[in-house]
């Protein structure tokens, strides 16, 4: 006989296990399948958490390159490659362990196969030895994920035509490479593979970089990235990518009909990702997807097919684990008979380069668009005195407020530790302050996070230090 559960997560991501660990906790019998072999999903195995690791050590050594310039003097300094990237695994490794302990300590069954529905409350898993299980639930959640997507005719071999999972684990650093794509992970990658020697190229379609970004964030993003050595060639479409002897031909063309030619040792194509539903037998029983491919669900994340939930990149909504983490969490609350909730208008993003780039709320062409009367406020880190100390004075803090309430509306921040200062903007937000708020709250001296105040502060054109 199948084992029988309160709720079974298919996929052992952010957003799974953290639902897996919330169902137990509110006392449901609860398992996770998981068909990676290890916990974490693509954040923690070839994600976040590994790209994190790779632009911390990189970042690293391209200051010690440097030290000199300060009054550090080590001597010659040389790349170790296997090194840093057996350094990366092994924090992967210790961190996908600590998902299995907590399953222990939490009482959360863990079914390691491809797990799919093969009826409303039958899960079938299949082992990597093809063995196969079957195991009931009253609710299942579906939790997998997405993959890398490529351009058409063109496949990932992950060594010469790589995703980002392959990018994370290059053997050798690339002398030319080619980025296709200039969002968020396409940018950490190519600033990992610049710091680290090479001559890096980003394709983008579009006329700027970081789509969806706040314009000025952005545009200020891309000169701190060509002072840095990063190429950027913009309203470029790629039309082929070839290997030949030599490496890898990339052809383009711009918005002017131009074609231009990049030879490169390795391509990384990074446009986008899909969700990750194939093995899941949703056609044969019956829950409905959009033209996108991403699972229906009504505001309880429920599908159409009772007691089936989905959360994460399979659903729509930014493809980031904290917001799956957020979903996992709300929907165990729901099966549990609370009221789970995620306020999707206040989700921080943060892209990982030197320096940082964090953003939460609307952007301020959104808030042009739909026609909001709102005040701006910023303050430059080149006025901040512990970013000044430290030598990392670039970038601003960019705040929008709404010009008859004052509610915080978005603030967008480059500079140096700006995915830590967001943090502050998202529980104003979360309880509605407005700029005074921030501005009239005091922050310690000397801190980043003064940055924040005095561009909050700047609203009202009072800010004290610039």
């Amino acid at each position: 006989m199948s084992e029988k559960f309160d709720a079974v997560v298919i996929g052992g991501g952010p957003g799974g296990y953290v639902c897996a660990i919330r169902l137990a906790q509110l006392g449901k019998k609860t398992a996770c399948v998981e068909s990676r072999g290890s916990l974490g999903g693509t954040c923690l195995n070839v994600g976040c958490i590994p790209s994190k690791s790779l632009l911390n050590l990189s970042e690293n050594f391209h200051k010690a390159k440097n030290f000199e310039k300060i009054g550090i003097e080590i001597g010659s300094l040389k790349l170790n490659l296997p090194k840093m990237m057996k350094n990366k695994e092994k924090a992967v490794t210790i961190l996908t362990k600590g998902i299995e302990f907590l399953f222990k300590k939490n009482k959360v069954t863990y079914f390691k196969g491809i797990g799919s529905i093969t009826e409303n409350n039958q899960i079938s898993v299949i082992s990597k030895d093809n063995k196969k299980e079957n195991i009931e639930a009253k609710n299942i959640i579906i939790a997998t994920g997405s993959d890398p997507v490529s351009l058409p005719g063109v496949k990932f071999d992950e060594e010469k035509i790589v995703s980002s999972t392959g990018a994370l684990s290059l053997k050798n650093v690339p002398k030319k490479l080619v980025v296709v794509g200039g969002g968020y992970i396409g940018l950490e990658m190519g600033s990992v593979w610049s710091r680290l020697g090479s001559e890096v190229q980003v394709v983008e379609f579009l006329d700027h970089i970081t789509p969806g970004m706040d314009k000025e964030i952005s545009n200020e993003f891309q000169k701190i990235l060509k002072k840095q050595g990063i190429n950027f060639n913009l309203n470029t479409k790629v039309e082929s990518i070839l290997k030949n002897k030599s490496g890898i031909i990339v052809n383009t063309s711009d918005n002017k009909g131009n074609n231009k030619k990049f030879e490169c040792d390795v391509v990384l194509v990074s446009v986008g990702r899909k969700p990750n539903t194939s093995n899941l037998n949703l056609d044969k029983i019956g829950v409905e997807t959009d033209k996108k491919g991403r699972i229906k669900i009504n505001k309880n994340f429920q599908t159409n097919i009772k007691d089936i939930y989905a959360i994460g990149d399979v659903i729509q909504g930014p493809m980031l684990a904290h917001k799956a983490e957020e979903e996992g969490i709300a929907v165990a609350e729901i099966i549990a008979g609370q009221s789970g909730h995620v306020n999707y208008d206040i989700i921080p993003g943060v892209i990982y380069t030197s320096p940082e780039v964090a953003s939460i709320g609307k952007t301020e062409e959104q808030l042009k668009e739909a026609k909001i009367d709102y005040k701006v406020g910023k303050f430059p880190f080149m006025a901040n005195s512990r970013a000044k100390a430290i030598d990392e004075p670039e970038g601003f803090v960019k705040f929008l407020a709404d010009t008859n309430s004052d509610s915080v509306l978005g603030v967008h921040i480059i500079g140096p530790h700006a995915g830590e200062l967001i943090a502050e903007i998202a529980i104003a937000m979360e309880f509605g302050a407005s700029s005074e708020d921030i501005a009239r709250t005091c922050h310690a001296h000397p801190t980043f996070s003064e940055a924040v105040k005095e561009a909050a502060l700047s609203i009202e054109k009072r800010q004290i230090h610039s």
